[in-house]
């Protein structure tokens, strides 16, 4: 990557408000995240030269689109600057963050705001569920007459990898533990205040019921509403910014490198076309190994820490292998020999993750780097990993259908 993309700063919603509750709206939430992101940026509306904002599915929930539109109605000052937004189920984070890249590498814009924004929280639980599934699927193709249709598509992923390698229940409730255990040291993660007890992390119906399948409660990302902002800037401009601030470029967080793939958007071809691969989506390893090898890195064991999609733990699960931190269908080896605790080899999700953060759909591509900025600069607070300075990001959209992976890192 020529020169590179720097993150200068950002901000993040708490994730366990709900802004309808609260009166609020969809552009409440963004003219904060704006707000407050410049203002933790230390930036001006003047510095920002065009906005991407990611986004899944604000007309259905809000019966609101045209978000670009939003920034010059936060501020006056934003009038005249492009914007546009980008849609790719969960990845749309990472569609706007990808995007704003290729701008800043040709030469387009110095300085871009990345916003992702979802409200989902605004309606009953039943019609979020049906809200955010036929749209990200193969709508009349799949899932049709499912209650959850993602419960239910992740469900399908973990009896995968039990046909194919075996899969025990209890290595999915392991990795729900740590990113419950991980969110309460988050300040803005939805689960910091929740109770658990052994009993929730169980094949207990009551404690912890059934959702679909292999699913259940724990196992789940959660309904969330939320945004995030980040500010991408070539090296020029980021230089000028940390010298003014007493700096060095080397200090702020640099994308190192990144990886892009799409395949079918129904699950039943993906799978069927890795039937005697080893591994389950090799478009997710692929672009993990495109976003490692762009950072000049071996392999993912080389980072000091992920920030993995764990829409479900199945997800996570996969993810595990597909990063390389195992032998495909071994990912079992890694959550027994606390590879992906926070103490571990190669801490997964100090953030919460989905399950524990929350996952407000099309910020959490935008949350993700966000996390990473912040991680390899020091700054994560609590969640802090120690010492860290190479992080990656592995963000899914829809089932395994769009993947984007970032690698972030500072001197």
């Amino acid at each position: 990557m020529t020169d590179g993309v720097y993150v200068l700063g950002g901000y993040q919603t708490d994730f366990a408000r709900n802004w309808a509750r609260e009166g609020n709206d969809l552009f409440a939430m963004v003219k904060e995240t704006i707000e407050g992101g410049l203002s933790a940026a230390e930036l001006e509306p003047r510095d920002i030269e065009c906005a991407h904002v990611g986004n899944f599915t604000s007309e259905i929930f809000c019966n609101q689109g045209h978000l670009g539109g939003f920034f010059a109605a936060v501020d006056p000052r934003f009038t005249g600057m492009p914007a546009s937004r980008h849609e790719a189920a969960c990845a749309s984070g990472s569609m706007a963050m990808l995007s704003a890249m290729a701008e800043i590498e040709a030469g387009r814009y110095d300085l871009i705001a990345v916003l992702g924004v979802e409200m989902m929280r605004n309606v009953p639980g039943d019609q979020a569920a049906a809200n955010i599934g036929p749209p990200a699927m193969w709508a009349g193709r799949e899932c049709v007459g499912v209650k959850y249709p993602w419960p239910h598509m992740f469900a399908q992923l973990g009896d995968e990898y039990d046909r194919r390698y075996g899969l025990k229940n209890e290595h999915l409730a392991e990795i729900a533990r740590i990113n419950f255990d991980n969110a309460r040291l988050n300040p803005n993660a939805q689960s910091r205040k929740w109770s658990f007890t052994d009993e929730s992390f169980s094949q207990d119906d009551e404690a912890n019921p059934v959702i679909d399948g292999r699913i259940r409660r724990t196992d789940c990302g959660q309904i969330t509403d939320g945004a995030a902002i980040v500010f991408l800037a070539n090296a020029e401009k980021a230089a000028e910014y940390a010298k003014r601030r007493g700096g060095a470029l080397a200090q702020l967080p640099k994308i190192d490198g990144w990886g892009h793939r799409t395949a079918h958007i129904a699950l039943e071809p993906k799978l069927e076309a890795s039937a005697d691969a080893d591994y389950v989506f090799p478009h997710v390893r692929q672009a993990v190994q495109d976003a490692v090898g762009r950072a000049g890195l071996e392999s993912a064991n080389d980072l000091d820490g992920v920030e993995i999609h764990d829409c479900f733990t199945t997800t996570e699960y996969m993810a595990i292998d597909h990063l390389g931190l195992t032998a495909p269908g071994e990912s079992w080896k890694a959550i027994e020999e606390g590879v992906i605790r926070r103490d571990g080899a190669t801490p997964i999700n100090p953030s919460g993750g989905l399950i524990g953060l929350g996952h407000p759909v099309g910020a959490t591509g935008v949350r993700m780097m966000l996390d990473c900025a912040k991680q390899v600069s020091g700054k994560a607070g609590d969640y802090q990993i120690e010492g860290a300075k190479k992080f990656g990001m592995l963000n899914i959209g829809g089932s395994a259908t769009t993947i984007a992976s970032f690698v972030v890192s500072a001197a």
